[in-house]
């Protein structure tokens, strides 16, 4: 089985490491998430439902053109309680490792990081292919497209530089 035979990441009940073990090492620290000008990310929750449910379901057909998600079955429309379910479950993941979901957020945070505005998500989870170690997607809303790249560009960075993957499916 191949990662693109696997439910999309939204829609799985429980991520299935393809190496049998945890998916991350029991001491590793998750590292703090990367930031620039432009956008910055923390680990998605409840607490984001309205903002994450506005930025896809208005960037839905762009969602569907960016890498990783042109045959995704998600997004697809739903109600934001069903949005609710979904971030709670993502939550749950990141609480215990199993997989960890960020909300990209608009700026540079600190001070401003309460009129940030949600402007597209990244999924960090395990791969059932046996030589990748982790399955990764992110996507932008679609009034934010030209960040896809950067956005990207440093994630790719951040899983280089501080995340214990040897290899990872990324785009």
């Amino acid at each position: 089985m191949t990662d693109a035979d696997l439910p999309d990441i939204d829609e799985r009940a429980e991520p299935r490491p393809g190496h049998g073990g945890p998916f991350v090492p029991e001491q590793f620290e998750v590292p703090p998430a990367p930031s620039n000008d432009r956008f910055w990310l923390e680990p998605l929750g409840p607490q984001h439902n309205e903002a994450d449910y506005a930025a896809w379901s208005s960037s839905m057909q762009h969602i569907h053109a960016t890498p990783g998600f042109e045959e995704s079955r998600w997004p697809h429309p739903m109600t934001m309680e069903e949005n609710l379910g979904d971030l709670l479950m993502h939550a749950q993941h990141f609480e215990q490792r199993l997989g960890f979901t960020y909300t990209v957020r608009s700026g540079a945070g600190g001070a401003q990081a309460a009129q940030s505005d949600v402007i597209g998500c990244l999924y960090i989870y395990p791969s059932d292919d046996a030589t990748v170690d982790a399955r990764v997607r992110s996507w932008v809303r679609v009034s934010h497209a030209e960040l896809d790249g950067e956005l990207a560009a440093v994630v790719q960075q951040w899983l280089d530089d501080a995340w214990p993957f040897s290899t990872v499916r990324y785009r």
